[in-house]
């Protein structure tokens, strides 16, 4: 059924595209061929680099391969040239140019973002009736409290868990699972539909992870329990961002039932889906990669429905490095 729907969107890919790269484009430098690093099979980012390595290949530019892939190795193969471009989290390049993290001892300085596409959230899901029980109505709280629980998130090396371990780093400057295990709690690491069942069935506590506006997982845990969504304070969400160029996003009323409407917005961590690229790849190519997606925005939507946040003021990250000609084309769609 997949395969099935990834032709039928590179079939429409090839319908919309009505042009190329104009004939006095400068093409020095450019490669024969483009290597696009997606992510995991049968997910996301995978749907969507088979669309975008169609579009580029059919809107003549270098042909495009899309392979297999995840946020940590994307980048470090961008940079060593095992790859030219693919996807990861705008905060995992923010620690990959420190070092730090999952980077730590690495030098990285051939990996830039080409764009941001879409929204990340963090998601902090704790059960209502322990919630209730420990008068625990934020992150904070957890803290302040030094509360044992049983907690859980995406396995190490996911952007998930990235994002969960800098946030207590950087935001309250400890290592979350060596001190929730001291303070009488556990952390296991799941998959998103065992993570949401764990909870469900009373084996966890809390549920931590980063996953697009709307979420049907989300959505799923609230079927069946009782849960609340817990914001994180302003003062960890700003320097998260000093640190890797994070950004602080709001989970509106209305969107899930533990949020309704009337209730005060729910701020988290929040993050892009981005694409990067090599650094040493040619401005014209780049610029010419970027027109691509932005002209065939409806037919990626079509992949991958985030995609349908694209828009020229998320596209370059305030606080992380992005490719010159990135810069150029956004850039010129601003002015």
């Amino acid at each position: 059924m997949r395969s099935l729907r990834i032709s039928l969107v590179a079939l429409l890919v090839a319908s919309l595209l009505v042009g190329c790269a104009s004939a006095d484009t400068d093409k020095t430098g450019w490669p024969g061929q483009l290597r696009f690093m997606a992510g995991p099979p049968g997910g996301n980012w995978f749907a969507l680099g088979t669309a975008l390595s169609e579009m580029w290949t059919g809107a003549g530019l270098p042909q495009t391969t899309s392979s297999s892939g995840g946020g940590v190795s994307n980048i470090l193969n961008a940079h060593a040239r095992r790859g030219d471009l693919g996807f990861s989290v705008t905060s995992l390049l923010g620690a990959a140019l420190k070092g730090e993290a999952d980077f730590k001892g690495r030098v990285v300085d051939n990996a830039v973002i080409m764009a941001n596409l879409y929204t990340q959230y963090t998601y902090f899901i704790m059960r209502k009736d322990f919630a209730e029980k420990n008068g625990i109505t934020s992150v904070e709280d957890i803290i302040s409290k030094k509360l044992a629980m049983r907690f859980a998130t995406l396995k190490p090396g996911t952007s998930s868990e990235f994002v969960v371990k800098a946030l207590f780093d950087k935001g309250y400057g400890f290592d979350y699972k060596k001190t929730f295990q001291e303070w009488g709690g556990s952390v296991e690491y799941a998959s998103y539909d065992g993570g949401a069942d764990l909870l469900a069935d009373n084996h966890l506590d809390c549920f931590a992870f980063s996953i697009g506006k709307i979420a049907s997982t989300v959505m799923n845990i609230e079927s069946q329990v009782d849960v609340v969504l817990l914001p994180v304070g302003q003062d960890a969400l700003d320097k998260l961002s000093d640190a890797y160029g994070t950004v602080t996003l709001t989970i509106d009323p209305g969107i899930y039932k533990s949020v309704p409407e009337g209730a005060a917005p729910v701020k988290v961590v929040g993050d892009y889906t981005c694409i990067v690229i090599r650094k040493d790849l040619p401005e014209s190519l780049v610029y010419e990669l970027n027109k691509a997606v932005w002209e065939h925005k409806d037919a990626l939507v079509a992949a991958v429905r985030d995609m349908a946040e694209l828009e020229p003021s998320i596209a370059l990250p305030a606080k992380v490095p992005a490719h010159e000609g990135s810069v150029r084309f956004w850039s010129e769609l601003t002015k």
